[in-house]
């Protein structure tokens, strides 16, 4: 079975983030491209922090961009943005992405293979009213199909340049369109305090299922044994949780509860600790549930993440 080791350099082709080609060149070689990309997910989820998403965010051109320093790939990447651009439409791409720009700090990301000119502006406008902190976790989960996508074209190369290895490869389709293997947990979590404008370390945290004599936990509800422990953990320097449990393909549907301890972090704050009650249906089996927790000492809030 063909094997495919890479360098430093190799990876950065695909991600510009430097942390993260030494991690993936370090955990080469992978078996097959499914091997390669389960890898990845778990570096650039676990592994690498704030400043390394934003530095490989940086690594990308604007969409529409037609600069002679533009890569191949990415040309290639926004052919059919290009193709389907008007003057019009694409003086509006500029002006929205310049916009965009000044109000993140970042350039507008996203997965373009194969998306038009106007489905990019639409995505562009409707992403612009996120919080900051929203559009990050997305424009992080654009880059990593954009490094999937290249990591195929990676192995594609090795193939081709490799004589001895097999002439198809044996390529998850669900992984390389963004699927549901898991390379972390279904539930996570991280903490950002938001009065310090950092992460918030040391915060214990814990996930509890509902298990109660009742279908669900309602409002009205005063039962209180009905919740059973699934997994405790500690933020760490990033302010994100460990495992709070097992990493499954298919999470029980039910309700869920996270529960942070914010009155041990900030003993003066407000709040003795917040809880956070969500729902796994029945056909979200296969999804991530990315539960934040943004924490000041008068006032929290939290959304569904990616």
């Amino acid at each position: 079975m063909a094997s495919f080791s890479w360098t430093e350099e190799d990876v950065l082709r695909c991600c510009g983030s430097k942390r993260f080609a030494k991690e993936l060149a370090s955990a080469s070689p992978f078996s097959d491209l499914h091997h390669a990309i389960q890898s990845a997910r778990g570096i650039w989820f676990n592994k690498i922090d704030v400043a390394g998403w934003l530095e490989a965010f940086a690594a990308h051109p604007p969409i529409g961009s037609i600069s002679p320093s533009v890569s191949q790939w990415s040309k290639e990447e926004q052919s059919a943005a290009i193709a389907t651009a008007t003057d019009t439409t694409l003086q509006e791409l500029v002006d929205w992405n310049i916009r965009y720009q000044e109000k993140f700090g970042f350039v507008f990301l996203i997965c373009a293979s194969g998306r038009g000119t106007p489905e990019i502006l639409a995505e562009l406008k409707k992403r612009y009213v996120n919080r900051p902190i929203v559009e990050l976790e997305i424009a992080a989960q654009e880059e990593m199909k954009i490094i999937e996508l290249r990591l195929a074209r990676l192995v594609k190369s090795d193939v081709g340049s490799n004589s001895s290895a097999p002439s198809s490869l044996p390529v998850n389709s669900s992984i390389t369109a963004g699927g549901s293997s898991r390379t972390r947990p279904p539930i996570t979590t991280h903490v950002l305090d938001i009065a310090r404008g950092s992460p918030a370390s040391g915060m214990d945290v814990h996930l509890e299922m509902w298990k109660g004599t009742s279908q669900q936990p309602l409002f009205s509800n005063r039962e209180s044994t009905g919740w059973v422990l699934v997994g405790s953990s500690t933020t760490n320097t990033d302010g994100r949780s460990g495992q709070l449990m097992g990493i499954v393909d298919h999470i029980t549907p039910g309700f869920y509860r996270i529960s942070f301890d914010t009155g041990k972090y900030a003993p003066s704050g407000f709040f003795p600790y917040v809880s956070i009650v969500f729902q796994v249906r029945k056909n979200q089996t296969g999804d991530h549930f990315h539960v934040p927790l943004l924490h000041a000492p008068f006032s929290f809030s939290t959304y569904r993440g990616s």
